[in-house]
């Protein structure tokens, strides 16, 4: 089976995999050819310095080669979310630091991942009735902190909550709203958050529509 990985760096998708000829889902990645360490280095510094404005399609040594080494120019830092809906299917939003997000938080040590997801929500929204009804897709991006490149891999819930409590913004995290979104707000609010958040909504939108 060919493999794929995609992961978002600046925002902009970098997806790596077996056959380029078999990837059709975004013909406007730029086709880049890896043969060893060196041009891969040179490529996630040309996705961060915005040489390939649209993202970027690695082949060469295989997905699996090029994951590889990606893995080994960052540091691995786990994390977990929620997509949580209310009794209507609205999906609920949080607003960080002026941009539409999604609850989500670091797993703390020898801290279960799903466990992790559930205080997150809790602690950012406010809410105290909510509880997991299936996983969905976990995504990655990169990072710059302290001088070093991190990589982060999100895993996500649907989550079920309930519009009968009072929101309640974690303002030291700095979210300044929390509000319930349906189809249309959730359509607006695409366009201002983070691309590598639109797997998930996608997701949502997907169980949402057998509502």
């Amino acid at each position: 089976m060919l493999r794929r990985y995609e992961v978002f760096i600046e925002g902009l998708p970098l997806v790596m995999v077996d056959d380029p000829d078999q990837h059709t889902h975004n013909a406007a990645l730029e086709r880049i050819r890896v043969h060893d360490k060196r041009d891969f280095r040179e490529l996630l510094n040309g996705m961060r310095h915005g040489a390939y404005p649209n993202g970027a399609l690695a082949f060469g040594p295989g997905a699996e080669v090029l994951w590889e080494m990606l893995v080994h120019e960052h540091v691995f830092v786990l994390a977990a979310g929620g997509a949580v809906v209310d009794e209507a299917g609205r999906l609920l939003a949080i607003k960080r630091l002026g941009r539409w997000d999604l609850p989500k938080g670091k797993v703390d040590r020898d801290e279960a991942i799903d466990a992790a997801a559930l205080r997150e929500v809790r602690e950012e929204c406010g809410l105290s009735d909510v509880h997991i009804l299936q996983s969905f897709p976990c995504t990655w991006h990169t990072y710059e902190r302290k001088g070093k490149q991190h990589l982060k891999r999100t895993d996500w819930y649907l989550m079920q909550g309930t519009a009968n409590e009072v929101l309640v913004p974690q303002h030291e995290e700095d979210i300044e709203e929390v509000r319930w979104m349906d189809r249309a707000e959730v359509q607006r609010m695409k366009t201002d958050t983070y691309p590598s958040l639109l797997p998930v909504i996608a997701a949502w939108e997907t169980w949402a529509v057998r509502l």
